[in-house]
């Protein structure tokens, strides 16, 4: 493969330069291998008092031929799952709303893009024996990719962080919870 082509090094650099709050861990991860030429992938994990809220994975697409489906050359992909209130897991509006997480972090960040499309999964899952983990779980899985419509990623770096802090039932910046997770993560205020 040739070097590294500079649009590519300048969209990773504005992605990774970005810094979460510091309920958000971010690290690298190993990036799928066949879906561009070039790919960079980030792993993120949302944590509050009780533990892990939500997890992600943001990975960087860069195919300077572009693909018709993408509708340009750099395509962001994401794939997020957050942990549901067991009260919440029965809302049949929650999809709706999941999806809005990511609409809205993008509109709110000022994001650029194009050919946005997705699904919102909602999972129930209960357990028996001798695994461990709490007896049911519930969680709302999003996947969604959009293509850039320019290579100023920074906007697109913020609102994978809103998006975080959304799924996860964050509060605002320089905001403190009390007590525990708030009662009603599909609600943005």
């Amino acid at each position: 493969m040739s070097a590294t082509p500079e649009v590519f090094r300048q969209a990773v650099a504005a992605l990774t330069s970005f810094r979460p709050r510091a309920e958000i861990e971010l690290s690298e991860v190993g990036p799928p291998k066949r879906l561009a030429p070039w790919a960079h992938a980030l792993a993120a994990e949302a944590n509050g008092p009780a533990g892990e809220l939500a997890t992600a994975r943001l990975v960087l697409l860069y195919d300077p031929d572009g693909q018709e489906a993408w509708d340009g050359v750099l395509r962001l992909v994401v794939y997020l799952r957050a942990e549901l209130d067991p009260e919440l897991a029965t809302d049949p509006l929650l999809p709706a709303v999941g999806w809005s997480w990511l609409t809205d972090a993008l509109e709110d960040s000022g994001a650029s893009w194009t050919a946005l499309g997705g699904t919102v999964t909602l999972t129930s899952s209960a357990r028996f024996g001798d695994i461990a983990g709490p007896t049911r779980s519930h969680d709302l899985e999003l996947r969604g990719s959009w293509t850039a419509t320019d290579a100023q990623l920074e906007p697109h770096a913020a609102a994978f962080h809103e998006l975080m802090a959304s799924a996860a039932g964050l509060p605002p910046e320089g905001v403190s919870m009390l007590g525990g997770r708030p009662s009603s993560t599909a609600s943005r205020d």
